[in-house]
């Protein structure tokens, strides 16, 4: 079973998500267990004070590190083998190799930093740093829950359909094809005839193909990074020949 415990200043920030469609679900199966941790549990003193202000001085407040750390050892103690995540914006971006390396590992401990950032110190006590990309959010809390999110839909029995993961965006370092669902015609705009056919190999061929078409003019980084199938060649050779043709109805 996949194991969460995510330690953060704002518990109810997570409670919600946690309870509802998918991972809800997952929760009440028994398929993964998301633990929530107040950080604030291991401050001292009557207000229990988990941050303060920079050395040196600066706009904003740093998370402290001994109550931070103290959640982490504790984490550490209750979940022996845990692999403790830092969500920050310095860490390595998510993908979805990522994803999969995580969902191996099993048990992990997502930290959630706020303000400023944390004290530079606690960075020993973690075992990796994760960043969902190239912006900045007010708290790890969001980003914790797109690892807890992500990673389980990998786990068997969590989605309905056993075969969805391998065929999303990304799985294969693609994009997912379009999808289509009833009416068969709306404001105009027909569904493709290949997917009304009930012919599988057809089907299966157009979405390759409308997977590798999206792929190539939307992300021009993941498509050069793929290593192309003989097939792959032939239906992208087929798309170069239709050049012209930028409606979804096309059919290799």
């Amino acid at each position: 079973m996949l194991r969460f415990e995510i330690l953060t200043l704002f518990p109810r920030m997570v409670e919600g998500p946690l309870c509802e469609s998918i991972l809800g679900k997952a929760r009440e199966k028994g398929l993964i267990e998301v633990a929530l941790t107040d950080i604030r549990d291991f401050a001292e003193g009557k207000h229990r004070i988990c941050d303060d202000s920079p050395y040196g001085g600066g706009a904003g407040m740093v998370m402290k590190p001994e109550p931070l750390v103290m959640a982490i050892e504790a984490a550490r103690a209750r979940s022996p083998g845990a692999h403790v995540v830092l969500m920050d914006p310095r860490g390595r971006r998510l993908d979805q190799a990522g994803v999969r390396r995580l969902y191996v590992r099993g048990n992990l401990v997502l930290v959630c930093g706020r303000y400023e950032g944390v004290d530079e110190r606690v960075r020993a006590f973690v075992d990796e740093e994760l960043s969902l990309g190239d912006f900045i959010l007010t708290g790890g809390e969001l980003a914790a829950l797109t690892v807890v999110d992500a990673v389980s839909r990998l786990a068997p029995g969590v989605l309905g359909n056993e075969a969805s993961p391998g065929n999303e965006s990304f799985e294969d370092e693609a994009l997912e094809h379009p999808q289509y669902t009833r009416p068969p015609q709306f404001r105009g705009m027909k569904v493709p005839e290949v997917l009304l056919s009930g012919d599988h190999a057809r089907v299966a061929r157009w979405r390759r193909a409308m997977s590798l078409r999206t792929t190539r003019d939307r992300r021009p980084d993941l498509f050069a990074k793929r290593a192309l199938s003989e097939e792959d060649a032939e239906l992208l050779q087929e798309l170069r020949e239709a050049e012209g043709d930028t409606h979804a109805e096309q059919d290799p």
